[in-house]
């Protein structure tokens, strides 16, 4: 959501503050300009956490004439050097992983790979055993905690009360202990033999000692609820170590997503995101299947910055609006700018912005960015200094042509 600003000038109108500068710097490129660098202030008004704040820094780039390789060296490079020169560290080469192999292994598009406990997919060996809680849902999948089959029970209960909290929302969670003299300890036990949990093991590539846990449901959901474990898995046993960094990109991001409740496509970067150039086609009949040429920077499992290759050709921006459900009436009006600018031959382009903050947070070993913040909004959004937000008198509102409603508190 933006922040706006009413309009003295123009009654009833509003500005809105900038969540990104992303259709200006685009105009720049159409202007001619081959290059754009910027550290800038961008406002979004949205739930707070521990990563977020309504106001904050990007370091801001667009780049004409240019590939999705070409962004990937010059601010990979600017990563080596920032560590080089900020932290004494040589990162080396920055891998990248596809997304659809990051949401297969460690259920997010933000995996820290500082530790391993990748995911195993259990359906052909787990499921036709009857034992319905599997054999109903779409994925049963796990992860091998290594040497930790002497866990507790009272540490066991701890983990499945931590998946069933309502923000991870799991049902419960299965475990197997593969003990050190080769035998298998259960909680499905009753429902599984020695021999079909053996074949989970070797599946998953447990050695005795080794700790399996398991969790079963819808394909995307259960895949967040294990990933939330596997952190927490890796917080208990030290394995996130803040000292360590590991870094890489995440490519092929899909381009659109659905949502269910809406019944409609969504832009999972931004609506001016280009799609792959061999996946075009697919928008007539296959949207789902479309992969974006966008790309993410992570560190430690943090989404650093992100980007992507541009849309460059109004015909298929046009395409883009109408999928994501605007008329052409509302493209227009919003966006009619940008679209004009792209019949004066715009040229293909691209970009990135990094979260200053949040990369100052990670190279200090810190979760939250308020400390990285002069005068940062506290979770409710207050500038606690000047006590901001605040009320404004009634000449300043008549100034403005404004009549204020405040919503009645239930008691």
């Amino acid at each position: 959501r933006d922040f706006v600003v009413p309009s003295r000038m123009h009654p009833g109108e509003f500005y809105a503050l900038p969540q990104s500068p992303q259709t200006f710097k685009q105009l720049l490129m159409v202007a001619g300009y081959d290059r754009y660098y910027q550290i800038v202030k961008c406002f979004r008004d949205e739930d707070l956490r521990a990563d977020r704040q309504p106001e904050f820094t990007q370091v801001d780039c667009e780049m004409s004439f240019i590939t999705q390789d070409d962004i990937l060296e010059v601010f990979g490079g600017m990563i080596q050097h920032v560590f080089r020169e900020v932290k004494g560290i040589d990162i080396g080469e920055i891998p990248l992983m596809p997304y659809s192999e990051a949401i297969r292994l460690y259920g997010s598009d933000k995996p820290d790979i500082r530790f391993g406990m990748t995911f195993t997919e259990l359906n052909d060996v787990a499921q036709g055993k009857g034992f319905k809680v599997f054999d109903s849902v779409e994925l049963v999948v796990g992860i091998n905690a290594k040497g930790c089959a002497k866990c507790t029970r009272k540490q066991l209960d701890e983990l499945t009360d931590f998946v069933k909290r309502p923000q991870i929302g799991a049902k419960g969670l299965v475990y197997v202990k593969y003990n050190e003299d080769g035998t298998f300890k259960s909680s499905v036990d009753k429902f599984f033999s020695q021999e079909d949990l053996k074949q989970w093991a070797d599946k998953m590539q447990a050695e005795p000692g080794d700790l399996l846990l398991i969790l079963a449901g819808k394909a995307d959901k259960t895949r967040k609820q294990l990933s939330e474990l596997r952190l927490e898995m890796g917080n208990r046993l030290g394995l996130r170590n803040p000292s360590e960094y590991k870094v890489l990109w995440i490519t092929d991001f899909p381009l659109l997503e659905w949502d269910e409740e809406t019944n409609r496509w969504y832009a999972m970067h931004h609506p001016f995101t280009a799609p792959k150039p061999e996946d075009v086609e697919k928008l007539r009949t296959r949207q789902g299947e479309v992969r974006a040429n966008a790309y993410d920077l992570v560190i430690n499992g943090v989404e650093i910055g992100g980007g992507s290759i541009r849309i460059h050709n109004r015909d298929l921006q046009e395409q883009i609006f109408e999928i994501l459900g605007f008329t052409k009436e509302e493209a227009q009006k919003q966006f009619g700018f940008l679209m004009g600018a792209f019949e004066y031959g715009a040229p293909p382009h691209g970009g990135i912005a990094f979260g200053f903050d949040r990369l100052c947070a990670v190279l200090a070993g810190q979760d939250s960015i308020r400390d990285f913040i002069a005068f940062p909004k506290n979770n409710a959004g207050r500038d606690v200094m000047i006590d901001a937000p605040d009320t404004i008198s009634n000449e300043q509102l008549e100034e403005l042509h404004l009549a204020v409603k405040v919503p009645v508190r239930k008691e």
